[in-house]
């Protein structure tokens, strides 16, 4: 069997989750199948690994229409595949067409939902629209739709009623936990500027509404004075949101001492460090899927707290591998905490009480890891990937 694999992300060229779970995948999937990946980006020296650009005709014009000017440049090379497996709208497009133009089945896995996204309209303005209908007609008509939780296949229904149930398949994110992983290095969080000796709360993620940085920032005002607050966050979504996050961290800067954002990429090695050094790692997002970061932190032997939505609640066992943090949230697609106040005081509540344990941290620590490695290995992710594969290519398209 081939098939072929189309992303927006691929090494070198990754900056979110899905970039990670394509990577990850395709390294489990190539040891029994072959797979072609086609991706967006520049040139890419990997066997097997086909990489296209926006053309020169469309430099100009709204991102929205350069993905769809690069998914075009894709689809005639799927010819020949028995299976096409699309990852986020920017490739949806393609995997789309491809079906149509050759007549194979097209799986769509579903990282998030452009329904679920609507402050994307910021940074996309009318390639918002856009991308709404591309992802929604690509659902619509694959032979299945993955979801990586089960909360994110509510979510898929709910955001898409036209679908079949039994074409929403649930496939969680995995984690390597080989790479991801404890790692001591005290020399390094001397330079980053963080103290092993003292308590202290990690966020790592990009700087987006989703990712929910600004509530946090709020509840590290409550947090005891010597708690250090290591912010690893970059590439904001857009100017207004990074100017938001300057004002709350300049704040938090002038009141307390240990604020350190690293606002720079860290290689895995480093970032591992920086995880492990944690006395919580927290994930305060208003919309999560599922949330490798979570696995990551996990796996680098940290404990958790984390958002009750989404996925979170399908990753985070609450009491065993850190804590969940209540919220209800207005249903309008923004994940809006009903009471914004509420929900940073139960935040910072929370926090509070694993940053002042220590032993209980470095348990759910512990536990973490073994889930990790247990429950969310991405062989068994391949296992179950390439069995729909076999599925859907033996009742076509």
């Amino acid at each position: 069997m081939r098939v072929d694999i189309i992303t927006k992300e691929y090494p070198p060229e990754i900056y979110g989750g899905a970039g990670v779970h394509v990577t990850e995948l395709v390294k489990s999937l190539r040891a029994t199948m072959e797979v072609r990946v086609r991706a967006f980006g520049g040139p890419r020296d990997e066997q097997g690994t086909t990489s296209y650009s926006v053309p020169a005709e469309l430099a100009d014009a709204n991102a929205a229409l350069q993905t769809l000017g690069t998914d075009l440049e894709i689809v005639t090379d799927v010819a020949g595949a028995d299976v096409v497996h699309s990852h986020t709208w920017y490739a949806n497009f393609a995997g789309h067409l491809a079906s149509l133009l050759h007549g194979i089945p097209h799986i769509v896995t579903a990282h998030s939902l452009e329904p679920l996204r609507p402050w994307k309209a910021e940074q996309l303005g009318g390639g918002y629209a856009v991308s709404s209908y591309i992802e929604k007609t690509a659902y619509e008509g694959a032979a299945a739709v993955v979801a990586v939780s089960g909360g994110m296949r509510n979510d898929i229904l709910r955001s898409y009623p036209s679908l079949d149930p039994d074409k929403v398949r649930v496939i969680y994110n995995g984690i390597d936990t080989e790479g991801w992983r404890p790692v001591e290095n005290p020399e390094l969080l001397a330079e980053l500027g963080i103290d092993p000796s003292r308590p202290s709360v990690v966020f790592v993620g990009r700087i987006t509404r989703q990712k929910g940085l600004p509530y946090f920032l709020r509840a590290a005002e409550r947090l005891p004075a010597d708690v250090q607050l290591v912010l690893c966050a970059g590439a904001p979504d857009t100017p207004q949101i990074m100017a938001e996050v300057e004002g709350l961290v300049r704040s938090l800067q002038e009141t307390r001492e240990g604020v350190i954002w690293i606002d720079t990429f860290l290689p895995r090695d480093q970032l591992c460090a920086v995880l492990t050094s944690a006395t919580t790692f927290v994930c305060p997002s208003v919309y999560e899927p599922l949330g490798i970061v979570n696995l990551e932190a996990m796996a680098c032997g940290a404990a958790v707290v984390g958002t009750a939505t989404g996925g979170i609640p399908e990753v985070v066992v609450d009491g065993v591998t850190g804590r969940l943090v209540p919220i209800e949230q207005v249903q309008d697609g923004t994940g809006t905490p009903i009471d914004p106040e509420g929900f940073v005081a139960d935040l910072a509540r929370v926090l509070t009480e694993v940053v002042s344990d220590r032993d209980r941290a470095r348990e759910y620590g512990a536990a973490g890891r073994e889930r990790a490695r247990v429950d969310f290995s991405w062989q068994s992710i391949a296992d179950q990937t390439a069995a729909l594969y076999s599925e859907v290519a033996a009742g076509g398209r």
